[in-house]
């Protein structure tokens, strides 16, 4: 079952949560990813619970924050959530199946790897996950609900992590820098050293670049 509302009015950044509750849902996860647009690096989703008395003043879409505040929001959310799961999936993986696909299963993984199990999921975007549970998506869903702007703080950390680990195993390219989008300095790297191990050789401005077989 899902659903796709959109508030035309303020609401409270506990609505959506706090709706389903009401219909009877007791665990309502909260999911995002962070790196579906770069060139490199895997996509990485969260899945959060948040407790009923959570509060957590300037949280939001980890987008709309800086790195510093993303980390210490990051601590916060981890001392208190109810609940966090996370999946990764690869470059590789993105390649093969694209990057919308790879972005669900991540997504599912994230809601699968929960500790306490969710039975509603409040999904960021406008695709339900493919897990047998009661859904609803949100547009712009990391501005709306707390829990899913919780998850896109843990994905964006968690990736962003990845990502400075990454340019130490494949320098030249500035992933600590860029974390794998396609800056100016990123493609001209690209072209210069060929893509790597890293690179999602199916995007454009990798793929001109990829040796044939």
């Amino acid at each position: 079952m899902t659903l796709d509302l959109f508030a035309s009015a303020e609401v409270s950044p506990l609505f959506f949560e706090k709706q389903a509750q009401k219909r009877g849902f007791a665990h309502v996860a909260g999911v995002d990813e962070a790196g579906r647009g770069p060139l490199a690096g895997p996509v990485v989703a969260a899945a959060v619970i948040l407790p009923e008395t959570f509060e957590l003043p300037g949280l939001t879409d980890s987008k709309k924050l800086t790195a510093l505040k993303r980390d210490k929001l990051f601590y916060l959310i981890r001392s208190q959530a109810a609940a966090i799961g996370v999946g990764i999936v690869s470059a590789e993986e993105i390649d093969r199946v694209n990057i919308l696909q790879a972005t669900l299963a991540a997504m599912s993984l994230a809601v699968q790897r929960l500790k306490l199990p969710a039975d509603f999921v409040l999904v960021d975007g406008i695709t339900p996950i493919p897990l047998p549970l009661a859904q609803q998506t949100l547009k712009k869903g990391d501005s709306r609900s707390l829990s899913v702007a919780a998850a896109s703080i843990i994905a964006k950390v968690l990736r962003d992590r990845l990502m400075l680990a990454y340019d130490r195993r494949y320098p030249g390219y500035g992933l600590a820098k860029h974390k794998g989008y396609g800056s100016a300095e990123h493609m001209a790297a690209v072209a210069r050293l060929g893509p790597s191990p890293l690179h999602r050789k199916t995007f454009g401005g990798v793929r001109e670049h990829v040796a044939p077989r």
